[in-house]
């Protein structure tokens, strides 16, 4: 054998060796991954999920408002967000929209899920039909999602669900829609989920929000987005009911009713985010609250194929003009993948 042969053979054995040292690194890795996420370790950074994970995205629908009832309509080309439209960070799904329309224009507010946490990201339309992805516009050291986006006084509010640190915490917008500032938490110590603004008729605010096991409803007031906020006498005012406890998007206020959405998962054996139930609000005071359902219960539901094939959970309505309206629904899959992250990559296979 000559030299150029036996260098040639060395090349290649070291070759194979380097191929054999990064694909046992990489299986250690995924193990680590995998056990990490079966274990329910929480890593900054990594993250594993299976074929089974659920995949969210947003559609806009068309409603009916009802004596009693809202009908919902699907639009042909939903939905029109997904993680693929994420350009500025990788994205494993989006969820949790809320609607905006400001001057004649559409503002979507809704939750980027990242690696290891939630962010909150902008879209835009002039018609409601076509979207564009901007922008991340909101982003902590901790998870955010749901967020709830309101008008108060001539300035724009955002109060995002922050159970991560424990808390509801208040931001208000310096310039309407993309530059948010921190003013304060406005409930400590209460692990909130989905905390939902409406403002009624003579100005006082009202915040439901539900436990961590989406099983009690919790509601609040206050005379100023500041607070203070008091809790209700009769709240929670769902007790012990995953069905509907959880909010699911801003209370519908059709001007002769208002009406509240919850996230319906009791009557599915517990699985999260399947449908979306309505609640006629009889009575909303300082000191009593009641409500019934509404006869066309689940508002929305997921279809059996495609985009929201496993589910739908969000519900966000505007009026559009001459008695119609527009809502953001977002609605889930099954990945069919096996999504790995590392560091701020994900990887999906196949």
């Amino acid at each position: 054998m000559n030299g150029i042969s036996k260098i040639r053979l060395m090349k290649t054995r070291r070759l194979k060796k380097a191929l054999v040292a990064f694909s046992l690194l990489f299986s250690v890795v995924l193990l680590g991954v995998f056990i990490v996420q079966k274990a329910n370790i929480d890593v900054p950074y990594l993250c594993y999920s299976g074929p089974s994970a659920d995949i969210w995205s947003i559609s806009i629908y068309d409603l009916e408002v009802q004596e009693g009832s809202i009908k919902s309509h699907d639009r042909p080309g939903n939905p029109v967000l997904t993680a693929a439209d994420i350009t500025n960070m990788q994205a494993r799904f989006v969820a949790d929209p809320f609607l905006i329309r400001e001057q004649g224009k559409f503002y979507l507010f809704f939750e980027i899920l990242g690696v290891d946490r939630g962010v909150i990201g902008l879209a835009t339309s002039e018609d409601g039909l076509d979207w564009r992805y901007e922008r991340v516009v909101l982003e902590e050291p901790f998870h955010l999602s749901y967020p709830n986006v309101f008008k108060w006084e001539g300035d724009y509010y955002l109060v995002p669900e922050s159970v991560a640190v424990n808390s509801v915490r208040l931001y208000r917008a310096k310039h309407f829609p993309a530059d948010w500032q921190y003013v304060e938490t406005i409930i400590v110590d209460r692990p909130l989920v989905d905390p939902t603004v409406f403002i009624d008729q003579g100005g006082l605010l009202w915040l439901f929000a539900s436990s961590i096991d989406n099983k009690d409803l919790y509601l609040f007031h206050a005379d100023r987005p500041e607070g203070p906020w008091r809790e209700h006498p009769k709240s929670p005012i769902v007790r012990g009911n995953s069905r509907d406890a959880r909010p699911a998007g801003n209370i519908l206020d059709t001007g002769e009713r208002l009406i509240r959405l919850a996230q319906d998962s009791q009557a599915y054996g517990e699985r999260y985010g399947k449908a979306v139930r309505g609640f006629e609000i009889m009575m909303l005071t300082r000191e009593e609250y009641r409500e019934r359902p509404l006869a066309s219960n689940p508002i929305l539901e997921g279809s059996g194929a495609g985009w929201n094939s496993e589910g739908m959970h969000h519900l966000s309505p505007v009026p559009v003009g001459d008695g119609k309206w527009i809502a953001a629904v977002d609605g889930k899959r099954r990945s069919n993948q096996y999504i790995f992250c590392l560091g701020k990559s994900i990887f999906r296979v196949p």
